[in-house]
């Protein structure tokens, strides 16, 4: 299995806070991470395709594919609390996308609710920071991102399989096994002299075999 480099690692950081957004910003750049920052939950959806993706199913008229070239996206930190649209509305409209719901998400908040939080880790949140979010934090997202690159591989690896019938054929098929007459087996001596054993002591007296000195001779008129 290959090593995943953590500068592959793609995270989409959401915060109507010019302020926050830099801090969050410098510090996912600093481990190394690439980052688009956006300041409103609309602009994220619109970041992941997943506006044109609600437009295009109410409107009948075919839409073009190259409308929206899609990234990929590891993990999304957004803030709790936003105008319009908060971190919670965006966290769901997520998770209800066949298509995003996998992609880990982070809330940040400045305010310790316990109800806020709860809320949020139920509806699927993975983590939940509060500001200012430090350096510790941001070391907390490498598990999440790493849990999502694997299960992308494994999930191409299936469908190259699915393209690939001949190869999947090739991974299902049982390894041939070869068969031996019964004449050419070798069985250790002592396996045989047990078996053998166990079978005489099985054997009671009145059932083993007379021998011919045991036979009385009748004269025939």
């Amino acid at each position: 299995m290959d090593i995943v480099a953590e500068s592959q690692f793609h995270v989409l950081a959401v915060d109507d806070s010019l302020i926050d957004r830099k801090l969050i910003e410098r510090l996912l750049k600093t481990s190394s991470y690439q980052v688009t920052a956006v300041d409103s939950g609309s602009k994220a959806l619109e970041f992941l395709g997943l506006l044109e993706q609600e437009e295009s199913s109410l409107d009948s008229s075919p839409v073009s594919s190259n409308t929206h070239q899609e990234v990929e996206v590891n993990l999304i930190i957004t803030d709790y609390c936003m105008p319009g649209m908060t971190g919670y509305d965006l966290l769901k409209r997520i998770k209800e996308s066949s298509s995003l719901r996998n992609i880990p998400v982070v809330i940040m908040s400045s305010e310790n609710v316990p109800s806020r939080i709860n809320r949020c880790l139920e509806e699927g949140a993975d983590e939940f920071f509060l500001k200012p979010v430090r350096l510790a934090d941001v070391h907390k997202l490498k598990p999440h991102m790493m849990r999502t690159k694997l299960k992308d591989h494994h999930q191409s690896q299936e469908k190259d399989r699915e393209e690939d019938p001949e190869e999947a054929g090739s991974a299902n098929r049982r390894p041939e096994v070869e068969f031996r007459a019964p004449g050419n087996q070798q069985q250790p001596q002592h396996h045989s002299s047990n078996k053998r054993k166990s079978i005489e002591e099985g054997l009671s007296p009145d059932r083993r075999r007379p021998r011919y000195s045991d036979f009385v001779h009748v004269d025939i008129p």
